[in-house]
């Protein structure tokens, strides 16, 4: 028979009854848990990845240099919006801000990326589980003595994910508009093709991949429609999004070791450790 504290008396005590696992009309199971299967290798190897990419971001993201090796730009610099940019050619170097950003460009452009990523439905699983332990595992319980989701702050600002997707669109857009550049040499005639042309172009079709199976775009095309029947077109972009937003997990990782790869590839090529492979 389970045993524990009931809620009235406890309240007539005046302590506060125990929730959750601990509530009296649950079991009384003195381990924290009873899984005997290595639970703990998934966040442990979420944790590791994401703090690989953090190091390896805010190395680079603070370099503020090698980052442009023409034809190509690092995604991590466009659009380069200080005026302290390299020089670009085609509108690369947008030069929005004056003279007094003397830090690193990328930090203005990542800050809109990394807002969408942040605010991802997926990553927030992800770094709750990994960092937070909110739960680290299924049928796992939490540390944490109370749960107030994300109604409070700072937590409740994820809601912002919704508006930064319209800026994960725009940056997309701008990264394909750069994997097109991609095709032209270095004096700007078209017909060039490399090695970092491919890398560009599959880090961008990634990059839309996962921003378009976003759980916020799946509500944009789809959301608040009572009959689906009336907006044929909707449904089935709905549809197609749907497809992508069950592969949304994978899609975050790939994109996520993407963005890291193209950025390396640029630097290498830009810092002198190897040319460019050209296919013609």
């Amino acid at each position: 028979m389970a045993t524990g504290t009931d809620p009235e008396t406890a309240a007539a005590a005046g302590r506060a009854p125990a929730g959750g696992v601990h509530h009296s009309s649950r079991a009384a199971i003195p381990a924290p848990h009873l899984r005997a299967d290595r639970w703990w290798l998934s966040p442990a190897a979420t944790a590791a990845g994401l703090l690989a990419f953090v190091a390896y971001s805010t190395w680079r993201a603070f370099a503020g240099a090698d980052y442009y090796a023409a034809p190509y730009v690092s995604p991590f610099y466009s659009p380069c919006l200080a005026d302290n940019c390299v020089e670009m050619k085609d509108g690369a170097d947008w030069g929005v801000v004056g003279s007094w950003w003397t830090l690193s460009p990328a930090l203005l452009v990542l800050i809109f990326p990394l807002g969408f990523r942040l605010t991802c439905y997926y990553y927030r699983k992800a770094y709750y589980r990994g960092f937070w332990a909110s739960p680290p595992a299924c049928a796992v319980p939490e540390p944490h003595k109370k749960y107030t989701g994300e109604t409070r702050f700072p937590l409740i600002l994820q809601n912002v994910h919704r508006y930064f997707f319209y800026f994960a669109v725009l940056v997309a857009g701008i990264l394909t508009y750069d994997a097109i550049l991609g095709f032209r040499d270095a004096l700007g005639a078209w017909g060039h093709m490399g090695l970092g042309t491919l890398v560009l172009l599959a880090n961008v079709g990634l990059i839309w991949a996962y921003t378009l199976s976003c759980h916020s775009c799946r509500h944009i095309v789809g959301g608040r429609l009572r009959n689906f029947s009336k907006h044929p077109v909707r449904y089935r972009m709905w549809g197609w999004v749907s497809t992508l937003n069950a592969r949304h997990m994978q899609l975050a990782w790939a994109s996520l070791v993407s963005v890291a790869v193209a950025d390396l590839y640029v630097y290498l090529v830009a810092s002198g450790a190897f040319d460019d492979p050209r296919f013609f």
